[in-house]
Order: structure tokens, then C-alpha cells, then sequence
């Protein structure tokens, strides 16, 4: 049974940053695509960020520049660095890992990140 446990969240002011860490067992890690998801209240489940196999990033328009994703296959660990945390960042924050085309699709139990003054 593969395992994703993710940590970093919690309360921070605008402007604040936060890393995010999500650590994998019981996998291949290397293999799989990492990605970072959020949900807000009363909001749909959206992409944030997500890195390949071959350390190739993306990020949705609203967080380019201030979040950054990484990975550290030998630790089977991903991260996801926000700094300058807007209220609007305020999610419930969830690592996923997938194999495209396949069934291969793995969520973590969530953190919660709350910026607010």
C-alpha cells in the first residue's frame, strides 16, 4: 500500500512563507509524476504545481514566482516552497502521485495552510 504523508502547513501572515514537505513509502518514487494540489472552502480541487520524472516544472498563473516545487528522489520526499502567501492561498494542500496513463494515482491526507493577518 503506498503512502504519502505530508507536513510544513499551518498559519502564517500575509507575506510569510511555508514549505511543504510530502514523503512517499512503499514506492517507486523516481517514477512518478509529483504534484501539489489545493482546495479552498467551497472551491474546487486545483492543480498548484507539478514536476515530472525528469525534474520538468510547472505552476498554475496564480502562484508563478512565489511557490516553487522540488523533489529529492533518494529521499522519496517532494516539497513545495510558497513564499509571499496571499490570503487567497488559504487550501487545504495535497500532494499527488501519478503515472500518466495509467491507474497509478496516489493522494496524501492533505495539510491545511491559512494565511490571514
Amino acid at each position: 500500500q503506498v503512502q504519502l504523508v505530508e507536513s510544513g502547513g499551518g498559519s502564517v501572515q500575509p507575506g510569510g512563507s511555508l514549505r511543504l514537505s510530502c514523503a512517499a513509502a512503499r514506492v517507486t518514487f523516481s517514477v512518478y509524476i509529483m504534484e501539489w494540489h489545493r482546495q479552498a472552502p467551497g472551491k474546487q480541487r486545483e492543480l498548484v504545481a507539478r514536476i515530472t520524472t525528469s525534474g520538468i516544472t510547472d505552476y498554475v498563473d496564480s502562484v508563478k514566482g512565489r511557490f516553487t516545487i522540488s523533489r529529492d528522489n533518494a529521499k522519496k520526499t517532494a516539497y513545495l516552497q510558497m513564499n509571499s502567501l496571499k490570503p487567497e492561498d488559504t487550501a487545504v494542500y495535497y500532494c499527488n502521485l501519478n503515472i500518466r496513463g495509467t491507474a497509478a494515482n496516489y493522494w496524501g491526507q492533505g495539510t491545511q495552510v491559512t494565511v490571514s493577518s
